[in-house]
């Protein structure tokens, strides 16, 4: 059975969501220690989770942000929660901790976001830091993302938590500032001239007739890039790059 569900109210009620079965164990255990602390789901898919929720609703959501391939992609994910589970907060975890995914993570609702490689000592500050209505980002990415994302304009910091900062936005066909995602330093030469034709909305096959390279050198330089960023769509790497409202 994937999940289980038990009321203990005294404490902060903790659904998880990961597909897993290793980490949601291992988790729960961890979180078993803490006497403030009640995991009252543990869920291998997002439809077991919501369906669980509807039954018996949880103060925080951790939940990963890339499930199995057949599930909602993290970003969708967040968004129905915090549409359908309004007062449940959301922390989010994921092996891709980079600034492109936990902007994007931050931008759809989640209140914190915490890396897999990161102790679970951290996990469990991060769960009292949201419990309390504070965002949380540890420290380093905390930095990283106010690098990339460089406000025009930051706003407060909300009860202490890290500043708040907003992307500057840039029309589609003005060359790309240092804030842009294929200025991003862990990239390559040739995977950032490959983002920014993306970014013009050039096809794989328009960018692979500009360069004289092949369309399967074109995509896999276009996947790579992706998968640095913690970005698995076009349409996501439009939305973190151009600020849309929507997300």
């Amino acid at each position: 059975m994937s999940s289980t569900i038990w009321t203990l109210a005294s404490r902060m009620r903790i659904a998880l969501l990961d597909d897993h079965a290793v980490v949601r164990y291992g988790l729960a255990a961890r979180l078993a220690e803490e006497p403030d602390l009640e995991v009252v789901g543990s869920f291998a898919t997002s439809k077991e989770l919501m369906t669980a929720l509807r039954a018996s609703p949880a103060d925080l959501l951790l939940i990963d942000y890339s499930l199995g391939s057949n599930d909602i992609d993290g970003l969708n994910l967040i968004r129905a929660l915090r549409v359908r589970f309004p007062r449940s907060k959301i922390l989010v975890t994921s092996a891709h901790n980079n600034p492109a995914t936990v902007a994007l993570a931050m931008k759809a609702g989640a209140r914190g976001f915490v890396g897999k490689s990161q102790e679970l000592g951290e996990l469990v500050q991060a769960i009292r830091t949201v419990s309390v209505g504070r965002e949380y980002l540890n420290a380093a990415m905390a930095r990283e993302l106010t690098a990339m994302l460089a406000s025009d304009s930051p706003t407060p910091a909300p009860e202490g938590g890290p500043p708040q900062v907003r992307p500057p936005r840039r029309k589609r066909n003005s060359p790309p500032s240092s804030d842009s995602l294929s200025e991003m330093p862990s990239l390559s030469p040739r995977e950032r001239e490959v983002l920014r034709c993306c970014l013009d909305g050039l096809s794989v096959t328009a960018i692979a007739d500009k360069f004289a390279r092949s369309v399967k050198t074109i995509s896999g330089q276009k996947q790579s890039a992706f998968r640095k960023l913690g970005v698995r769509s076009d349409n996501e790497l439009f939305k973190i790059e151009y600020q849309i409202k929507d997300l």
